[in-house]
């Protein structure tokens, strides 16, 4: 068991979210998806939580075992041609996951999304989330543009608009 680990969720929560991503920020970032979206097939969704709640935390839940469960209750999977992909913020680890449905993943691989993953973090850590974020959307939209080009009858099929747990 982790106790600093434990102590940083505690007193992570809600607030600290609307502190790094306020009304602006979360809007930026909703602009950033619809814009990338025009340019290819694929599905963005970002999500963004605090802290874990206590049992999974005293469990030892991992921020990627909590962005697959993420990924499954927003629906990412559900997408038409299976490429949808998930960028999950646990902030209290400042830990970022991306996790990408079986259309999209078994063309790229962990790699790709790990280095996505890596740059993100790096602009966390300088206390750039708004920009870390967006840029991490841009770097994933160039792969589904590259491996999902955009077509003229494309729905969109999931909302924009960042979730925040």
């Amino acid at each position: 068991m982790n106790l600093k680990r434990i102590m940083t969720h505690l007193s992570t929560g809600r607030a600290s979210v609307r502190r790094v991503f306020p009304h602006l920020s979360l809007e930026a970032i909703e602009h950033a998806i619809r814009e990338t979206e025009a340019l290819h097939d694929g599905q963005i969704r970002f999500a963004v939580e605090g802290a874990l709640d206590l049992a999974p935390l005293l469990a030892g839940q991992t921020a990627g075992q909590r962005a697959i469960e993420v990924f499954s209750n927003l629906g990412v999977w559900d997408t038409e041609h299976n490429n949808g992909v998930l960028i999950y913020l646990l902030l209290a680890d400042r830990d970022v996951e991306i996790i990408a449905d079986r259309g999209i993943h078994v063309r790229l691989g962990t790699e790709v999304w790990e280095a996505i993953c890596h740059e993100m973090e790096a602009a966390f850590r300088a206390g750039h989330f708004e920009a870390g974020v967006i840029a991490g959307i841009h770097a994933v939209g160039e792969h589904l543009t590259h491996h999902f080009p955009a077509r003229h009858d494309k729905p969109n099929e999931m909302p924009d608009r960042p979730v925040l747990l």
